[in-house]
């Protein structure tokens, strides 16, 4: 096995313990991650949405699959499985993920879902109703990013 294959299968290992620090150990200090909520998280700030996120996902629950990976680039596909504390709505997500390495880390790490989809369970009907709109998913990010923040100002990270 590739040892950058082995590191993104470390790196799910470690979201179904809910280990967020050894996510972040994963990564390059240099990480660029982005998804549909949170569109760029540079450096600390992509190690501390995993670690927020794995402190709050009581039920989470993840399935990693597909892992392909080479020197430069790698991918995977996963599903997490959780309630949306914000609603109390259950969510299944499903996931496609791509990386980029850097010295032996992932240095650049994008997940791509269906917002809509994502929105419709974790929001009910006006998810379902307004999860493709832009505005929509504007107020999703800005909520998410200010949450972030808060959290790590919380836990001293800078």
């Amino acid at each position: 096995m590739h040892p950058n294959e082995e590191l993104i299968h470390t790196f799910y290992g470690c979201l179904a313990r809910r280990d967020g620090a050894g996510m972040a150990a994963c990564y390059h200090p240099e990480v660029v991650f982005s998804d549909p909520a949170f569109p760029r998280l540079a450096g600390a700030q992509a190690g501390s949405m995993w670690r927020m996120l794995c402190e709050r996902g009581h039920d989470l629950a993840v399935r990693h699959t597909a892992v392909v990976a080479d020197d430069q680039r790698g991918a995977a596909h996963w599903e997490a499985t959780y309630t949306f504390s914000q609603t109390g709505r259950q969510v299944l997500n499903i996931i496609d993920a791509s990386f980029e390495f850097k010295d032996g880390k992932i240095f650049r790490h994008t997940d791509s879902f269906n917002f809509w989809r994502w929105s419709g369970q974790a929001l009910g009907p006006m998810g379902k109703l307004f999860g493709w709109s832009p505005p929509l998913r504007s107020a999703v990010r800005k909520k998410a990013m200010r949450g972030l923040l808060a959290w790590m100002v919380k836990n001293n990270v800078e």
